[in-house]
């Protein structure tokens, strides 16, 4: 039996229907491209720093 025929639904192909801009492998993020740990908390507590500087006193 062709189930092509029978109006059923078709499969799917298992690709993306996009690429996204950020993936990995790419030339915005090549896969040599990580950042350290290090690199990161620093960059996070500089970051929240900044937030508290930012930030209204609280009244009370």
């Amino acid at each position: 039996m062709d189930y092509s025929k029978s109006g059923g639904p078709r499969q799917g192909r298992n690709a993306p229907k996009h690429s996204e801009h950020n993936a990995r492998g790419t030339q915005k993020t090549p896969y040599d491209k990580r950042d350290d740990k290090a690199d990161l908390l620093k960059r996070m507590k500089e970051a929240a720093k900044k937030a508290a500087e930012k930030a209204p006193e609280p009244k009370g």
